[in-house]
């Protein structure tokens, strides 16, 4: 490709998860998604992002943990390398990057500084405009 650079990895695009999307779609139960669908790091997010909305701080932590993990499977699976962009323009990569967000909110509450600043520099190296597009969301 002329003009790209050589050094930087690819993009990273995850496939479309239609199964979770239509879940999600049909207003059922978080719970009762993640039963479904535990390998979803959307799901976890969301499950994360609603604890948190509740105080229960331990709680989102360890949701968002569990999606940070699933989310690192699924760039894995897909070809990624440990590093690299992960575009939030790209919708299927949004849950993986939410789950890194609410990591990033939940280790901040509960004051695991060096966690938050690894995860920030992971969300900037993934999508510099993805924290910006996931508070807008909020």
């Amino acid at each position: 490709m002329i003009g790209a650079n050589l050094l930087e990895p690819e993009p990273t695009l995850l496939a479309a998860d239609t199964a979770v999307s239509q879940a999600l779609d049909s207003e059922r139960d978080l719970d009762a998604v993640v039963r479904e669908h535990p390998e979803s790091p959307l799901v976890w997010a969301l499950l994360a992002d609603a604890a948190d909305a509740e105080g229960r701080e331990i709680e989102a932590y360890a949701f968002a943990r569990v999606g940070y993990h699933r989310g690192l499977d699924a760039l894995r699976k897909a070809g990624w390398r440990g590093a690299g962009p992960v575009p939030w323009s790209h919708e299927p990569n949004r849950g993986v990057l939410r789950a890194l967000y609410a990591l990033r909110r939940a280790a901040e509450r509960i004051g695991e500084t060096s966690e938050v600043e690894r995860l920030t520099e992971f969300l900037d190296g993934a999508d510099p405009a993805a924290t910006a597009a996931i508070e807008r969301e909020r």
